[in-house]
C-alpha cells in the first residue's frame, strides 16, 4: 500500500525548475520523519544520472541505492504544480511523487504509481485537486485496487 498522508500533499506549489522542485518533495518527506535530511541531495543527484520524468505530467524523484540507510520508512510525498515545472525540454511535470522506500519496498511502490500515471483522468483529477485529502484517497484507492488483481 501506498504510504501517503495528507501531510505529505502539497497544494497550488510553485517551482522555478526541476531541482526546486525536487527539493520541495523531499522537504515534505524530510517534515513527516520518512528520511534524513541528506535524502534530499540524494533525490537530486539522482536525477542528474537519470531523468525521473514518466510522462503524462508526472515525475518521480527518489534517491540513489547509497541513499537508503537515510530513509526511516516508505512513503511518498506529492508536490502538485499546477502551472507545472519543465523536468525535460519540452516536457512539464504537474505531479512531482517524491518516493522514499526501505529495502526493494520501492519496486511496488514504482509499480502502483506508474498504473495510475497510465490513467490521464486520474493524473488530471490530482493536478485539479483542490484538496490534499481527494489527493490521499485517490492515490491510495488506486493503491488498494493494484493490490486486489
Amino acid at each position: 500500500m501506498l504510504v501517503l498522508t495528507p501531510d505529505l500533499v502539497q497544494l497550488g506549489a510553485t517551482a522555478t525548475d526541476k531541482n526546486e522542485a525536487i527539493r520541495q518533495a523531499g522537504d515534505l518527506l524530510v517534515r513527516a520523519g520518512c528520511v534524513e535530511p541528506d535524502y534530499v541531495a540524494g533525490m537530486q543527484a539522482r536525477e542528474q544520472t537519470m531523468s525521473t520524468y514518466l510522462g503524462n505530467g508526472v515525475a518521480i524523484p527518489h534517491g540513489r541505492h547509497a541513499d537508503l540507510p537515510l530513509v526511516h520508512r516508505t512513503a511518498i510525498s506529492v508536490l502538485q504544480v499546477p502551472h507545472g515545472v519543465e523536468w525535460e525540454p519540452g516536457e512539464m511535470a504537474y505531479l512531482v511523487v517524491g518516493i522514499a522506500a526501505v529495502g526493494d519496498e520501492h519496486i511496488n511502490v514504482l509499480a502502483r504509481l506508474g498504473q495510475v500515471v497510465e490513467d490521464e483522468a486520474a493524473t488530471r483529477s490530482l493536478v485539479e485537486a483542490t484538496s490534499a485529502a481527494v489527493v490521499v484517497e485517490c492515490l491510495s484507492r488506486a493503491s488498494a485496487e493494484s493490490e486486489a488483481t
